[in-house]
């Protein structure tokens, strides 16, 4: 029967218990189920995991270890469709809402909480989020958050159909730029998660890198709060946009940490008793919150196609800083990985910088063709000029 086999000091050998079990010689994991405990020689009976008498909860496990990365990035692009398609049914709610005559959002009215497109946004986006919670679950932060670039495109594509917003060619490049750097980002991204267990991840947050990070997301979001926002928040963008995107750096973590949270309830582990598990929760109800109330004021005193794309970047620089210092995903990746990260990251940027610097430069293809004709017609006239001066002058000698 071979030598016994031995598991963490941790692991129950309780009769029922399930426990995995790697299996080099053949690159499988199998699923081990205790059923007969001796005092003088345990018997423990591994399982193959192809067999027929093999519970459905066990092959949900194996499955979603095998194809967890696959999982987790099928259920990102489905976020983003979400995602992307709440923010053109939530400003179609506020424009409702100004034609009214009511208090805009912008200026801290809540009567968008009346208007039903408002909501059917709002289910939308829940529907994105409940698919980007399960994304982070299955796979690293830093692999699920640069496909909501998808969202940036959705949004400004449907913007220019359904509200009647201009996107013009940069906007266009902008969002192809971002899917391209977002794809780059996916190849390069880590694929094994640094924390899978509710106990390594409370370890991770008393780090002092991540206690640091912490301590100064919230001092700025606070200024942010009851300083700028206050007396920036109706002419610069980016005041409701950095608080969204700070605080989303709570939100993240908080959603990483509940997916760790179902997925040890899956394996029977008694987390419901842990206070860390409502921590996480109470500060993903906070963090939502606030989230959500600055990016209506957001949308509602600025063009969509501008705050979608510049939430995305923000976001995401946020949420990639937070996971490197939080869960420390890049520790091992090759240093090619890391430069391949970065270049994604900063071809999103340049992406998002067309979208947004020349949003009001009203220029069409035919306009560009028409330019490049007419530059290529300049250039051969000016050169037919040249010459014949040229042979003016040979003349004249």
């Amino acid at each position: 029967m071979g030598e016994p086999l031995r598991v963490p000091a941790e692991t129950s050998c309780a009769p029922g218990a399930v426990f995995q079990v790697a299996c080099p010689a053949s690159h499988i994991q199998a699923l081990c189920q205790v059923f007969n405990v001796s005092l003088l020689k345990e018997t423990i009976v591994a399982k193959d995991v192809n067999i027929s008498s093999q519970s459905t909860l066990e092959k949900m496990l194996l499955v979603s270890e095998r194809y967890s990365i696959y999982i987790g990035l099928a259920l990102a692009v489905s976020s983003s469709l979400f995602i992307g398609y709440s923010f053109i049914l939530k400003k179609k709610g506020l424009l409702q809402l100004s034609k009214k005559g009511s208090t805009r959002a912008g200026q801290g009215g809540h009567a968008y909480l009346k208007e039903w497109i408002w909501w059917a946004g709002l289910v939308s986006m829940a529907a994105g989020e409940a698919a980007n919670f399960a994304a982070y679950t299955f796979a690293p932060a830093t692999l699920v958050t640069p496909l909501g670039a998808l969202s940036v495109l959705i949004s400004a594509v449907l913007s220019s159909y359904c509200l009647n917003e201009h996107l013009n060619i940069h906007g266009k490049l902008g969002c192809m730029l971002s899917i391209l750097g977002s794809t780059i980002m996916v190849i390069h991204a880590p694929h094994e998660e640094e924390v899978k267990t509710l106990h390594e991840m409370g370890i991770k947050l008393k780090d002092t890198g991540f206690i640091v990070f912490a301590v100064s997301v919230i001092t700025i979001s606070l200024l942010l709060i009851f300083i700028a926002a206050p007396r920036k928040g109706q002419t610069n963008v980016l005041v409701f946009i950095s608080i969204c995107s700070l605080i989303g750096a709570f939100s993240v973590s908080s959603v990483k940490g509940l997916g760790l949270v179902i997925k040890d309830l899956l394996e029977n582990k008694p987390v419901y008793k842990d206070p860390l598990t409502y921590i996480l929760l109470l500060i993903l109800i906070i963090s939502v919150s606030i989230q959500i109330n600055y990016l209506n004021k957001a949308l509602d005193t600025f063009n969509t196609s501008i705050v979608t794309p510049l939430y995305y970047v923000f976001f995401t620089t946020v949420v990639v800083t937070c996971s490197v210092i939080l869960f420390k995903e890049w520790n091992d990746m090759k240093v090619d990985d890391i430069i391949g990260s970065l270049s994604g990251f900063c071809t999103i940027i340049i992406g998002i910088f067309l979208l947004h610097a020349f949003k009001d430069l009203n220029l069409t293809w035919d306009q560009l063709l028409n330019l490049t004709k007419k530059s290529s017609y300049q250039s051969a006239k000016n050169g037919s000029d040249d010459q014949n001066t040229l042979l003016e002058d040979i003349e004249n000698q």
